[in-house]
C-alpha cells in the first residue's frame, strides 16, 4: 500500500505444458481400466506391445484422477528403464508418458518422480542422446504416415520432462549441476536451424535452470549466438536468439560477460529485442495463413489436426473464459489450453514462434527495467515506526512525491535502450492486435489459439511500458507532448470495444501502466488528459474485478487523480465524487490489502488544502474514518494471520497506525476550524 508495484517477470511465463501424444491410435476408454496391465506390458520382450503400453499411459495420465493410482503401482519405475530401451520408438514414447505425468500431476508429483530417481535414466538418455548428435546419428523412419521418429524428437520429449522437473524440484536441479547436463543441452540448442522446436525446448528448459542456480560462465557462446540474428525477419533464428538470451541471462549478464565485454553485450541484446518487436506479428500471420491455404496438401493436413483434436475454443463474452467442446459436450475451462492444441503445420508452427519470441523480448525488457519489492528490512521498518502521536502533515511531507523513485539504469543499458528505439517498439505492442489477423486465426479450429497469444503480446508490453515509465526519465520517453498522447492512446484502449472480452491480465496491465503514466505526469506537473469523470467511470467499473490487482490499480488511480485536484481551486465538488468513491470501496472491499490501498488514496488527497478540507467536511469523512477504525483493526486482527503474508501484515500495520494519526489531524484541523 502506498506504492506503486512494478512487476517483474521471475521468469517467463513458460511451461512446458504440451502434452506428448502417443503413438498408437488406441486408447483404453475406460479410466478405471486395469494399470497393473499395463505396467506389466512394460516389461514385455515384444517392442510393439511396450510401446503400446507406454502411449496407453501417456493418455490415461491426461486424467489426473488416475495418477495416484499409477504412483501408488510405482510406475515412475517402471517407466524410467525404457529410458533407455534399446528400441528408439520406445524411448520417446516412455519419455512421452512421464513428460505428461509430469505435466498433469503438477509439483508434488514432479518431487515425488525425482525421489523415485528418475533422473538417473532420464540423464543417461540425455548424453546418449548428446552423443549421438555429435556422430550424427539420427534415424528417421520414413514410411509413408507413420510419424517422424528420431534421436531429435527423442531428446525433445526428455528435455521437456527435465524442464518441468527443474521447474518444480530443487533436487532436479542440483542433478542437472552434479550431472553436467549443460552440455547435452547446449547441444540441443545447436539444432536450430533443422529442428527449432528441439532447440527452443532446449533453451527454455536452460533458462529455467538458470534462475533456480549461479549463472555459469560461457560468455563465448552467447556472444556468438547474438549474431545469429543476422536477418531480422528469419523468425526461426530470432526465436532461437530470444530462447538463447533467455537461457545465457535472465538478466545476470554482469556475472555472465566480463565488464569489458558489457557495452558490446548490451548493445546487442538491445538489437535483437528491438528487431524482434519491430516485426509485424499481424502481417505475418496473415501471410502465412495464405501461404497454408495455397497448399492443397497443408490444408488436407490441417483438417486431419483438427479431427485430430476434437476441440474448438470459443470466448463466453459475458464471463471472458474460454470454453472446450469435445464431442458435444460442453466445459468451462479458465486456463489457458491453447498449448495443448498441436501445430500440424509449419506456416502455423512459424506464427506461433514469432508470437512466443516477441513475448520472449517484452518480458525480457520487463526484468532489465524492472524494480524488486521492498526488502524485509524496509517492511520492518515501516511497521515498527514510532507510534508517537506526530503531526500527520510531517508524515505526509515526508512521503510527498512520486510513488516510486526513478531507477538509476546504467548509462550502458538506458543508452542501449533508447539507441535501438525499444521504448518505441515496447508502445507499438501495446496496442490491439490488428482485427483482419484475429479474424483470419478464429476463422481457422488449428489458428484460433494464436488469438490467446497475441493477446498475451500486448499484456507484457502494457507490463513492459508500466516498468519503462517507472525508470526512464519524462525526455526519454519523449516529452510532455509524448506523454500526454500516450495517455490518450491508454484511455482508447481502456474505453474501446473489442471483438473478444478484457481478461483480467489486460485489465491489471492496462491500469498499471495508467497509473504509473498519471504519477510520472503529475510529478512534473503534466496535465492529464484524461477529465476525472472518465477515469471515475472506468474506475467504477475495474472495482468490480475479482483480481485485486486490478482493484488496488483503480484505487491508486483515484488517489492520483485526487491529490492532483487538492492543490487547484474549485474541485470541491469533483473531490466529493473521488471521496466517496473511495470510502464506498473501503467499506465493500473483501480484501484488507485494497482496503489498505484506499486508505493510503485518502491520506493523499484529504491531508492538505482548502479544497479538500472542504470536501472531506461535505462528505463527513472524520465521521466514516472513526465508524470504520474499529472495523478494519478488527479484520487486520482475524484475517491477517491466516489470509495474508508477513509483507502484507507490515504494511497493514503501518496503515492501521496512518489511519490514527489521520483522525487525529482532521481531528485537531475541525477543531482549529471551529475555534
Amino acid at each position: 500500500m502506498g506504492k506503486s508495484k512494478v512487476k517483474k517477470f521471475n521468469r517467463p511465463q513458460f511451461s512446458p505444458t504440451g502434452f506428448a501424444r502417443g503413438k498408437v491410435e488406441e486408447e483404453s476408454e475406460d479410466v478405471n481400466s486395469p494399470v497393473r496391465d499395463l505396467l506389466d506390458k512394460l516389461q514385455s520382450p515384444c517392442v510393439d506391445v511396450r510401446e503400446f503400453a507406454c502411449a496407453s499411459i501417456s493418455k490415461l495420465v491426461q486424467q489426473e484422477q488416475v495418477i495416484p493410482t499409477f504412483l501408488q503401482k510405482d510406475a515412475v519405475r517402471c517407466l524410467g528403464p525404457l529410458l533407455l530401451d534399446q528400441s528408439l520408438a520406445v524411448r520417446e514414447t516412455a519419455a512421452g508418458a512421464l513428460r505428461n505425468l509430469s505435466t498433469c500431476g503438477g509439483l508434488e508429483v514432479c518431487d515425488d518422480m525425482v525421489k523415485r530417481d528418475i533422473m538417473t535414466p532420464l540423464v543417461a538418455l540425455l548424453k546418449e542422446c548428446s552423443s549421438a548428435f555429435d556422430a550424427d546419428l539420427v534415424p528417421l523412419q520414413k514410411s509413408k504416415g507413420a510419424k517422424r521418429t528420431s534421436v531429435e524428437v527423442t531428446a525433445n520429449e526428455a528435455i521437456n520432462l527435465l524442464w518441468n522437473l527443474c521447474e518444480s524440484s530443487s533436487r532436479a536441479v542440483s542433478s542437472f549441476n552434479k550431472e553436467g547436463l549443460l552440455e547435452p543441452l547446449l547441444q540441443c540448442l545447436k539444432k536450430f536451424t533443422t529442428n527449432m522446436e528441439l532447440a527452443t525446448s532446449a533453451g527454455k528448459c536452460l533458462e529455467t535452470k538458470l534462475h533456480s542456480t549461479p549463472p555459469l560462465d560461457y560468455g563465448d557462446q552467447f556472444a556468438a549466438k547474438t549474431r545469429l540474428s543476422s536477418n531480422p525477419f528469419c523468425i526461426d533464428s530470432i526465436l532461437i536468439c530470444m530462447a538463447f538470451l533467455i537461457a545465457c541471462t535472465a538478466w545476470n549478464l554482469k556475472n555472465i560477460v566480463p565488464s569489458n565485454n558489457q557495452a558490446a553485450t548490451i548493445n546487442a541484446i538491445a538489437k535483437i529485442l528491438s528487431e524482434t518487436l519491430e516485426i509485424d506479428s499481424g502481417q505475418v500471420i496473415l501471410q502465412l495463413k495464405e501461404a497454408e491455404s495455397q497448399s492443397p496438401a497443408r490444408e488436407t493436413e490441417v483438417v486431419e489436426a483438427a479431427n485430430e483434436v476434437e476441440e474448438d475454443i470459443v470466448f463466453d463474452q459475458e464471463s471472458g473464459m474460454e470454453e472446450v467442446s469435445r464431442k458435444g459436450q460442453t466445459q468451462k475451462k479458465t486456463d489457458d489450453i491453447s498449448d495443448l492444441l498441436p501445430l500440424k503445420n509449419e506456416e502455423l508452427k512459424q506464427a506461433a514462434a514469432l508470437l512466443a519470441a516477441q513475448q520472449i523480448a517484452l518480458e525480457i525488457i520487463v526484468n532489465i527495467c524492472c524494480c524488486e519489492d521492498p526488502s524485509d528490512d524496509e517492511w520492518e521498518e515501516l511497521s515498527s515506526s514510532d507510534e508517537s502521536d506526530c503531526c500527520f502533515e510531517n508524515t505526509l511531507a515526508e512521503s510527498n512525491g512520486p510513488l516510486l523513485s526513478p531507477l538509476c539504469l546504467s548509462a550502458e543499458v538506458h543508452t542501449a535502450l533508447l539507441s535501438c528505439h525499444v521504448p518505441k517498439k515496447v508502445l507499438e505492442k501495446t496496442a490491439f492486435p490488428s482485427n483482419v489477423a484475429v479474424d483470419a486465426c478464429m476463422r481457422s479450429p488449428t489458428w484460433k489459439q494464436l488469438v490467446s497469444k497475441l493477446q498475451r503480446v500486448q499484456c507484457r508490453g502494457l507490463t513492459c511500458l508500466h516498468n519503462m515509465l517507472s525508470v526512464l526519465d519524462v525526455e526519454s520517453l519523449g516529452g510532455a507532448l509524448a506523454l500526454q498522447a500516450l495517455a490518450e492512446h491508454l484511455s482508447q484502449l481502456v474505453f474501446t470495444e473489442t471483438v473478444f472480452p478484457k481478461n483480467d491480465e489486460f485489465r491489471e496491465a492496462a491500469t498499471s501502466a495508467i497509473r504509473s503514466l498519471m504519477q510520472t505526469m503529475a510529478s512534473k506537473n503534466i496535465p492529464q488528459c484524461m477529465t476525472p469523470e472518465q477515469l471515475l467511470a472506468m474506475c467504477e467499473a475495474e472495482v468490480q474485478c475479482s483480481n485485486s490487482s486490478v482493484r488496488v490499480n483503480a484505487v491508486g488511480i483515484m488517489g492520483i487523480t485526487g491529490s492532483v485536484l487538492a492543490k487547484g481551486e474549485g474541485t470541491a465538488e469533483t473531490l466529493k465524487m473521488v471521496g466517496n468513491f473511495l470510502l464506498h470501496v473501503v467499506t465493500k472491499d473483501p480484501s484488507l490489502v485494497v482496503v489498505g490501498e484506499v486508505l493510503d488514496a485518502l491520506f493523499d488527497v484529504f491531508a492538505d488544502g482548502k479544497e479538500a478540507e472542504k470536501a472531506a467536511v461535505q462528505i463527513q469523512l472524520l465521521k466514516s474514518l472513526k465508524a470504520f477504525q474499529p472495523v478494519f483493526k478488527a479484520k487486520v486482527r482475524k484475517e491477517g494471520r491466516e489470509k495474508y503474508s508477513l509483507d502484507q501484515l507490515c504494511v497493514l500495520d503501518n496503515v492501521k497506525m496512518n489511519l490514527r494519526r489521520f483522525i487525529a489531524y482532521q481531528e485537531a484541523m475541525e477543531k482549529n476550524c471551529r475555534t
